[in-house]
């Protein structure tokens, strides 16, 4: 991949359309999430992808990890894995009579936790530390990790056998669950027809780096949310605390997470002011995995109820 030149505030967006761009060439005809993956990104979250096998997930996190120039590492999640196969583990070295930490796969830029689900709770939950404040213990000591971390997992609808469901702390981790469904048919028709995604992968350049990422996270965080978009964000939150179908609603740390990624949401969209619309655009991959459900009702039906319900100012 070619060197990224330094970074001038008059190609910041320049670059960014061009990273967008060329993720849509790769995941054909799923806008919507490419914009969404990058939300997430830039706002400093964590990505779920729950989707069946073989409609372009992992093809997302290798496009991600390729056009923001981030190290990879993928983890297969199985139900044998072991909390310091990701993590990494302390081997005593004989010659200098001391312990050394072998650092896990987790030390990467964009780490892709394939099949999350598979794995055991005590394996899944090896990720909190890491994803809540981008460190990890262990024996003790407590290491560092690189900077930007960003967490894209796969997720098998739970109905496929062999899967264990992430614990409510878990799902909290994550800023954004996104479902990529079935291409419609004139991408499917596309994918036939065209390159292979592998070849196509290995082709893409690095847009944006580090800084870059830093700085259109800088200006995310200066987008303007005015006090009447904030009561409407409130209200939403407040409802979903009250509502006789949902048994534990969206938490102060969900609400900060709706807004920071309705402030990256509206800069990708070319402003620096916050909309209603920015927040209804995020609310259902945002908070349906958060909510727990009273009565069996399904995560995005109440997000959708709440949306409907609560007027906007």
């Amino acid at each position: 991949m070619s060197a990224i030149t330094p970074l001038h505030d008059e190609t910041l967006r320049t670059r960014l359309d061009a990273a967008m761009a060329q993720v849509n060439r790769v995941l054909l005809g799923k806008p919507r999430q490419v914009k969404l993956a990058f939300t997430c990104l830039i706002a400093g979250g964590h990505l779920l992808l729950e989707d069946v096998p073989g409609v372009g997930k992992t093809t997302l996190a290798h496009a991600l990890a390729a056009s923001f120039a981030l190290d990879f590492q993928r983890v297969q999640f199985t139900s044998d894995l072991l909390p310091s196969d990701i993590i990494g583990v302390s081997v005593y070295e004989r010659e200098t009579g001391h312990f050394r930490f072998h650092p896990g796969p987790i030390f990467t830029g964009l780490l892709l936790a394939d099949e999350i689900n598979r794995a055991t709770p005590k394996t899944q939950s090896a990720l909190l530390e890491a994803m809540a404040e981008g460190q990890v213990t262990v024996d003790g000591q407590t290491h560092a990790l690189p900077q930007p971390f960003f967490v894209v997992a796969t997720q098998n609808p739970m109905d496929l056998a062999g899967t264990f469901p992430l614990p409510d702390s878990q799902l909290d981790r994550f800023m954004l669950r996104v479902s990529l469904d079935y291409p419609d048919a004139a991408a499917e028709r596309a994918l036939l027809t065209g390159s292979d995604r592998r070849d196509l992968l290995a082709q893409l350049s690095p847009q944006l780096d580090g800084e870059g990422l830093a700085e259109l996270s800088r200006r995310a965080r200066a987008v303007t949310a005015s006090s009447a978009l904030l009561d409407y964000l409130q209200a939403l939150l407040a409802a979903s605390r009250r509502h006789t179908d949902i048994r534990v609603g969206l938490s102060p740390r969900a609400g900060l997470a709706l807004l920071s990624a309705a402030r990256t949401w509206a800069m990708l969209s070319d402003r620096m002011h916050v909309l209603p619309e920015d927040v209804q655009a995020l609310f259902v991959p945002l908070a349906a995995h958060r909510m727990v459900a009273a009565r069996g009702a399904s995560g995005d039906h109440l997000a959708r109820d709440l949306l409907a319900n609560v007027a906007v100012g």
